[in-house]
Order: structure tokens, then C-alpha cells, then sequence
């Protein structure tokens, strides 16, 4: 193997270790807010929740959040929220906090659940 490309893997598998170390702890925090009653939101289209999603999830679409607000009860209630990669529920989660919502956790991609 080239040193070049030696280094290049050394690197991108530190990378990838120190991204996955980083969700470690936004996945606990996440299964701790679900399990003591958050609602867990998928904010991905509803053909994306239909292929599949996590157990209990709520699927709004984050185009159609600001309309459906009143399905997540009040403002004081807990949320987590995901999406494919992290970017819609970003969005869910300014809009939601905009709203009123202060219990709000971005999960960020659904794989970072398990």
C-alpha cells in the first residue's frame, strides 16, 4: 500500500471514529428523553417514514411542522426530533424553538439512534 493512502485511511477512520464518539452522547440523551415520555418526531416525508422509522416516531414533514404544531400538544411538552441526515430536523428544530417549544432535541440522522 502507497504511505499516501496509508495516511489517508489512518485519517478518515479517525475521522469516522471521532463523528460516531460525538453521537454517542446525543443517542443516550435521546433514549433518555423517550423513555421518560418525548415525543419522538420524524420530520422526513411520509415516503420515507412508510420504508421505515424508529419505533413510537410521529411522522411530520418538516414543509408541513408550522401547520400541524398543535400535534405535538403544547409547548412544554418534549420533543426529538430526526430526519435522514441531520439537515430537515435542523430545520425542525429552529422552527419548533421559534414556536415556543424549549425541550427540543435534534437527534440529527435517524441512524444515530442506534
Amino acid at each position: 500500500m502507497k504511505p499516501t493512502l496509508v495516511i489517508a485511511t489512518v485519517l478518515a477512520s479517525l475521522l469516522l471514529g471521532a463523528c460516531a464518539s460525538q453521537q454517542r452522547p446525543v443517542r443516550d440523551e435521546a433514549h433518555r428523553w423517550v423513555d421518560a415520555g418525548a415525543t419522538l418526531v420524524d420530520v422526513r416525508t411520509p415516503e420515507e417514514f412508510a420504508a421505515g422509522h424508529l419505533p413510537g416516531a410521529v411522522n411530520i414533514p418538516v414543509d408541513d411542522l408550522s401547520q400541524r404544531l398543535q400535534e405535538l400538544g403544547p409547548p412544554e411538552n418534549p420533543l426529538v426530533i430526526y430526519c435522514r441526515s441531520g439537515g430537515r430536523s435542523a430545520r425542525a428544530e429552529k422552527l419548533l424553538k421559534e414556536q415556543g417549544f424549549q425541550q427540543v432535541l435534534n437527534l440529527g440522522p435517524m441512524s444515530t439512534w442506534e
